[in-house]
């Protein structure tokens, strides 16, 4: 198998993009950027460290990031695994990149731009929960924002195909795998829905 190693082959291979794919990228939000952005409740959060890069996904109730001006948005790190693979990379490496979803719409909305770590009493505090509150706060800066074209939610079908989740292999099953069931997998998943509902935040 031959492969491309040059951008003169990459071009050859695709040609020129048309106006739509290059007027739509903004260095900050626009009216329309921002609605979309306010009514999204997850994404994926795109970073690159030493060791490589992470993709993590992030979700909330409401939005998944408040925007703080048009060049601005702010994500609370509410609790997950403590692996904290994305927030070791940002404090070396500040470069992010975020796909927002909506559910039902064939739109994704993109942003690239740079992160860092705050943990700002005042900040973290206007996130609160009942009694949690996140452990830090991601501020990300506005480089480019701009829409993804639909034809992957269409291919994929993704919002209309119905649930496809049966017979799929669980966390338990992965684990028990991994490690030659060593961690039992069956009490993992059966414990995981409790644990859940009294860790989300």
């Amino acid at each position: 198998m031959d492969y491309l190693t040059t951008l003169d082959q990459l071009h050859a291979a695709y040609g020129t993009p048309g106006q739509a794919a290059t007027v739509k990228v903004t260095p900050r939000l626009t009216a329309a950027y921002r609605d979309w952005i306010e009514r999204s409740c997850f994404c994926v959060l795109s970073t690159v460290g030493p060791e490589g890069t992470d993709g993590s996904p992030r979700g909330d109730e409401g939005p998944v990031v408040r925007i703080l001006d048009d060049r601005t948005l702010a994500m609370p790190d509410w609790k997950g695994n403590d692996r904290i693979d994305s927030l070791r990379n940002i404090l070396r490496d500040g470069r992010v990149s975020l796909m927002f979803l909506i559910p039902g719409s064939n739109t994704a909305m993109r942003v690239n731009g740079t992160g860092r770590l705050t943990l700002d009493a005042d900040l973290r505090e206007s996130f609160r929960r009942g009694d949690a509150l996140p452990r830090s706060v991601i501020v990300i800066r506005i480089a480019e924002v701009y829409s993804q074209c639909a034809r992957a939610l269409l291919r994929s079908a993704l919002w209309t195909s119905g649930d496809q989740s049966a017979g799929l292999p669980t966390v338990g099953d992965m684990l028990r795998e991994i490690t030659a069931g060593d961690v039992d997998g069956t009490a993992y998943d059966r414990d995981w829905p409790g644990r859940a509902a009294t860790t989300m935040w």
